[in-house]
């Protein structure tokens, strides 16, 4: 399997295709997920439809190598987490796949990076090794080609003259930040800047109360001067990521679909319009484990389309993705 094949999935057919010959390659290649396999008493062979497929828990990557390759590592991403915390590592043998998965999905919601100056107010992640996020937002600043574009640590007066530098120029611009940051900083500093896209990333890492997703938007949207929030949803296990342009509703590139779970069966695959544990089905991940039973809540919608609606009770608390919706 190559990007060529997986980056240009056009219908659900391909992705289908796609989807079970690298699980035949994951369920054989990939001893965590061979072993958890067998544990269901599960023969891949049986395996005819992606609705059959095992879902890896998330958690594994906390404890196991999770590879279906031979190759070493090119560079290992780490969640974030409080003091003491197990964090999960994702062993990623060919980066490649990431930068590609990445841009090219910022390209089909957002069109060229090279239009925008791109803004990221990731303070959290910046003051740790191992950020998927950080990598990926490098990577966008870099690639705009743009002298503006840059990070931000808590530098918030900086932040607050580059964005009215950016009004002024009209030129398009992207803040992509942690929520606490964001949060943080519009308790400081307030904008009109309606054309500015604002996407958050989640966490809020115990650095504030947690809010409803509506809540925060508004304080937001306030602060910013913007009609909608927009957000990024992707993990440290993952290689792809969803986006949501307003209203909490995410949308994922073709390589990538989210199904839900129940949450008393986490082997039975629920119907649309239900809330259960997200599973998602990465196929970028494919030297990893492409098939992932997350520890969020939500619900699929008909058109493919997705809310997160909260985390399971008890599930760790993760740098990523804590709000409640």
């Amino acid at each position: 399997m190559n990007k060529g094949q997986v980056f240009s999935i056009q219908n659900e057919q391909q992705f289908n295709d796609i989807a079970l010959r690298i699980f035949r390659h994951q369920a054989e290649n990939c001893k965590v997920y061979h072993d958890f396999i067998s544990g269901l008493n599960i023969d891949p062979a049986d395996v005819k439809a992606i609705h059959q497929i095992p879902f890896l828990p998330i958690e594994f990557f906390k404890s196991y190598k999770v590879l279906s390759s031979s190759a070493s590592a090119e560079v290992t991403f780490t969640s974030s987490g409080t003091t003491g915390m197990i964090t999960s590592s994702h062993l990623v043998t060919d980066v490649s796949w990431y930068t590609e998965s990445f841009r090219a999905a910022f390209k089909l919601f957002y069109g060229d990076i090279e239009n925008y100056t791109v803004l990221a107010l990731l303070p959290s992640y910046l003051e740790r090794e191992g950020s998927s996020l950080i990598y990926m937002a490098d990577d966008l600043i870099k690639q705009s080609c743009n002298p503006d574009s840059g990070f931000y640590l808590y530098n918030h007066a900086e932040l607050y003259h580059q964005l009215k530098k950016q009004q002024e120029a009209q030129t398009p611009t992207l803040l992509i930040g942690v929520t606490f940051a964001l949060l943080d900083f519009v308790e400081s500093y307030s904008i009109n800047f309606p054309e500015l896209i604002v996407m958050e990333t989640g966490g809020m890492k115990g650095r504030r109360k947690e809010m409803i997703r509506e809540e925060l938007h508004e304080q937001l949207c306030k602060g910013f001067g913007v009609e909608t929030i927009h957000s990024e949803y992707g993990m440290t296990e993952l290689l792809s990521q969803a986006y949501s342009k307003g209203n909490g509703i995410f949308n994922c590139p073709p390589w990538m679909k989210i199904v839900t779970r129940d949450t008393n069966d986490p082997l039975e695959l629920l119907q649309n319009n239900k809330a259960g544990g997200i599973n998602v089905i990465d196929l970028a991940n494919i030297n990893s484990c492409s098939f992932i039973a997350t520890q969020d809540l939500g619900k699929v919608y008909s058109d493919g389309s997705f809310e997160v609606l909260g985390r399971f009770d008890n599930s760790d608390i993760r740098g990523c993705n804590l709000l409640i919706a």
